[in-house]
């Protein structure tokens, strides 16, 4: 690969070739571009591999480090697994679309300065819309013009922030930096926006679930890790995230529990498990970030078979409500299997990824001696078994039988679902050639006696607490209302309130000129009028004798005399 040549630029070109290609050489570009961009990524040195000049700067469209490869092949091999999933059902413009999106994302892992960070930020925002959009159908077409209005406040708060920071630092470097003033700010609150963090997080469950079956597998992996990667290259060891990802833990499992819908089930658990991340970033010891970093790793996995699953699921019964689903097992073994391994290794249960990652995160926690933050991350363990280790495959799998009988998963979207589901046994019974890759060196044992045990019984009474809760579990036909209410529905019912207000106020003036004018013609026909006779003319319209002129000339000069005494 030359040297210049960003390994993004590689998908961009799958990308345009998906459309005019048909048969089995879109096939292969959809299969082979994303492997042939993994060969790349691994040709990066570390460093500055290339510049380009640009007005008074110097652009580094590729920079490598161990951190940014890491990152770059997950994304990769999240493209290959999704057009594997998708390239016999998705629509050519859809997985065109992915290919791009996907480019977006390994282009911001390898940008070196803030300029190409910000133009590959964008491009992953234009094409993720797009894949909102290939859901077809009026909810997905509203849902990605919300999506695409939230992002593009967010590029604008990111982009107030870098041109901040480049006025008045000279530098476009992408390096560490603390949320001290308000460029530093604006970066932070623009990156926030894209990992879905609380208030504006709704973007995320409005957007996703709506998407097709296959466009789903793709919005879960980049948008919000690329985010993720952007907080661990600018803000590692910011104080404020530790807080910011908590609250997100919390806020996920929360609306995730209440939620009705498989897909926006998952959607919540999307902003749960990057508030680990988030949380991670904050903390900034090299374990934290280790721990961050694998955990993106891993989640982009167990998430997309999640979705890949349920994307199963809508793709044959055309439904994604719990309370229309249940049973599913009986003909859909494989989807079923696949996604009880997915919900497993999000529960961080033993042998699974999740476990030798977010296990990372509370041992870090605990060594930076932050009580509070190791307690609430232990019982949000316990509250992810419960609304994404039980719930979701129970409603949709296994509870009261809803008599549907589809048939299992199309063999390409089986294969997806068996590669991510032996990679995610694989890197929990043996994690260390992926350690190896982490960006810090590690000396970190997840499998203790102690560990392990203490997250069966975490994961065991939280399983019995489901099932003897397991009424007021069950979900019926509701609306979850979250934040995106403010503006959704207040925000509209206050801007039609001041236009009918307005609108009753403009009626008012209209008829109070309408009085106005009808008075002032009076008044004019009243003394200016000029009717047939003398006596219909208005006062000054009619003739006056000299001796009245004369008087009246004689008072208007007397007033003036005085007033210009005066």
């Amino acid at each position: 690969m030359p040297e210049y040549l960003p390994p993004a630029v590689i998908l961009i070109v799958a990308a345009l070739l998906i459309g005019p290609t048909r048969g089995h050489l879109r096939s292969a570009i959809v299969l082979l571009a994303p492997l042939a961009t993994l060969w790349a990524i691994w040709q990066v040195p570390d460093g500055v591999v290339a510049t380009v000049p640009f007005l008074d700067y110097q652009i580094e469209p590729v920079e490598g480090s161990d951190v940014r490869r890491l990152f770059a092949t997950i994304f990769a091999i999240m493209a290959f697994a999704g057009g594997l999933f998708s390239f016999r059902q998705a629509r050519w413009y859809e997985l065109a679309a992915a290919n791009a999106y996907a480019a977006g994302a390994v282009g911001v892992s390898f940008a070196g300065d803030l300029i190409t960070l910000f133009l590959f930020w964008e491009l992953m925002a234009l094409f993720s819309t797009v894949i909102v959009w290939a859901g077809g159908t009026p909810a997905a077409r509203a849902a990605g013009i919300r999506y695409a209005v939230m992002h593009l406040i967010g590029g604008v708060i990111l982009k107030v922030g870098i041109e901040g920071t480049v006025v008045h630092t000279g530098s476009i470097d992408i390096m560490p930096v603390l949320a001290t003033n308000f460029d530093t700010w604006m970066m932070l609150i623009g990156i926030l926006i894209n990992a879905a963090a609380p208030p504006v997080s709704a973007w995320l469950a409005d957007a996703y679930p709506e998407s097709s079956p296959t466009g789903s597998v793709f919005l879960s992996a980049f948008t919000t890790k690329t985010a993720v990667l952007a907080l661990i290259l600018l803000f590692p060891g910011e104080p404020v995230l530790i807080w910011v990802g908590v609250y997100m833990v919390m806020y996920g499992i929360i609306y995730a529990l209440l939620e009705n819908d498989a897909r926006r089930i998952l959607a919540y658990s999307i902003v749960n498990q990057v508030g680990f991340m988030v949380c991670a970033v904050g903390i900034g010891t090299q374990m934290a970030l280790n721990g961050a970093a694998a955990h993106a790793f891993a989640h982009i996995i167990y998430k997309a078979l999640l979705f890949m699953s349920a994307g199963v699921v809508v793709y044959r019964t055309g439904k994604s409500k719990c309370t229309d689903l249940g049973g599913l097992f009986r003909t859909m073994p494989l989807t079923t299997v696949c996604g009880i391994i997915g919900a497993l290794a999000i529960s961080s249960f033993p042998l699974t990824s999740g476990f030798t990652t977010k296990s990372m995160i509370s041992d870090a926690a605990a060594s930076e001696h932050l009580v509070v933050v190791w307690y609430l991350l232990a019982a949000a363990s316990a509250g992810v078994f419960l609304h994404a280790g039980i719930k979701f495959p129970w409603f949709v799998f296994f509870q009261k039988d809803s008599g549907l009988r589809p048939k299992d998963a199309p063999w390409n979207m089986a294969a997806a679902m068996v590669l991510f589901a032996v990679l995610c046994i694989a890197l929990g019974v043996y994690p260390q050639p992926f350690y190896e890759l982490l960006p810090y060196p590690v000396d970190y044992e997840p499998y203790k006696p102690g560990k392990v045990l203490f997250y069966l019984q975490l994961l065991l009474f939280s399983g019995l607490a489901f099932f003897l809760l397991l009424p007021l579990m069950q979900r019926t036909r509701t609306i979850s209302l979250d934040t995106d209410w403010a503006w959704r529905v207040a925000l509209y019912r206050v801007a039609y309130g001041i236009g009918a207000a307005a609108s009753e106020a403009g009626g008012l003036l209209r008829e109070t000129v309408e009085r106005i004018r009808g008075d002032v013609g009076r008044m004019g026909r009243r003394y200016l009028g000029a009717g047939e006779s003398g006596e219909d003319r208005g006062v000054f319209a009619q003739a006056w004798p000299i001796g009245v002129t004369a008087l009246w000339i004689a008072v208007l000069l007397v007033a003036y005399v005085v007033v210009y005494l005066l």
